[in-house]
């Protein structure tokens, strides 16, 4: 699949507040198209200077968008994720085993909403992860398209640009994935434990939860799995690593999908 169809895929398939977030790919390619089919211009001349500049302030204006937007993101994720540490704490100070006020059934009830509210959180996150490798991918191979259409040499330069720029590094977003598993692994197994012997008593108020929690994470399931998809299909389109390869997830496929394996309606491949 071309990748101006892979992206317009993705953008229909991502939450609808992030839709007009992405690169806008398809201008870029108008604009390449419109400079290199314009009377042939010598490399160096003022005409094909002032293209260039055009083009590249194009550039700089998506650039501040995704970095604008991904930016934002990352905040209100740091936020998210401190709220969800102290929800945790306080069910279990209240009606934890020692806490002031046991009640092993509202403990199962209260980890059981957080747990939704963590893999829905695991996967927003994944989302933006994907977010960076499809809008550095387009920048990418838009600025190709400028090189080969052109002749002109703006692609190596400016990627060295892209390379430092927030929207491209996920190191932060790749810590909070982990915790965020940590947390399920750890902390929140005993409301799994809870349904478990609930479905050997009687199995139909669990059918009724399973799959109230399966509504519940479809919508953000779905879009997780095309997003992990797309990341996928973009990384096996890049063979070979140079300083034009996709930003390093720190993540293998495996430790993106876990958490949706608990509550998955389909299975991942």
């Amino acid at each position: 699949m071309k990748f101006g169809k892979r992206l317009k895929q993705q953008i229909q398939e991502t939450l609808p507040g992030w839709r007009d977030k992405f690169v806008s790919y398809k201008d870029l390619k108008k604009l390449v198209r419109l400079i290199s089919a314009a009377p042939p211009m010598k490399n160096g001349s003022l005409e094909f200077g002032r293209a260039e500049a055009e083009f590249v302030y194009s550039l700089n204006s998506e650039i501040e968008k995704l970095n604008a937007f991904f930016m934002e993101q990352e905040e209100d994720f740091v936020i998210q994720h401190k709220e969800l540490k102290q929800r945790i704490e306080r069910v279990a100070d209240i009606w934890g085993p020692h806490g002031s006020n046991p009640s092993e059934m509202i403990y199962t009830e209260e980890m059981g909403r957080i747990k939704k509210d963590i893999v829905d959180f695991h996967g927003e996150m994944v989302l933006l992860m994907n977010y960076s490798n499809v809008n550095y991918t387009g920048l990418a191979k838009i600025l190709k398209k400028y090189d080969k259409r052109t002749g002109g040499l703006l692609r190596s330069p400016f990627i060295q640009k892209v390379l430092q720029q927030p929207f491209f590094t996920t190191d932060l977003i790749s810590k909070l994935v982990k915790e965020c598993e940590s947390t399920i692994d750890t902390v929140l197994p005993a409301a799994e434990e809870e349904e478990v012997e609930e479905k050997g008593e009687g199995g139909g108020g669990i059918r009724g939860e399973r799959e109230t929690i399966k509504v519940y994470g479809e919508g953000i399931f779905r879009n997780t799995v095309a997003a992990l998809l797309t990341m996928q299909e973009i990384r096996r389109g890049s063979s070979t690593h140079s300083h034009f390869s996709l930003p390093p997830l720190g993540l293998s496929d495996s430790d993106l999908i876990q958490p949706f394996q608990l509550n998955s309606p389909i299975p991942i491949p």
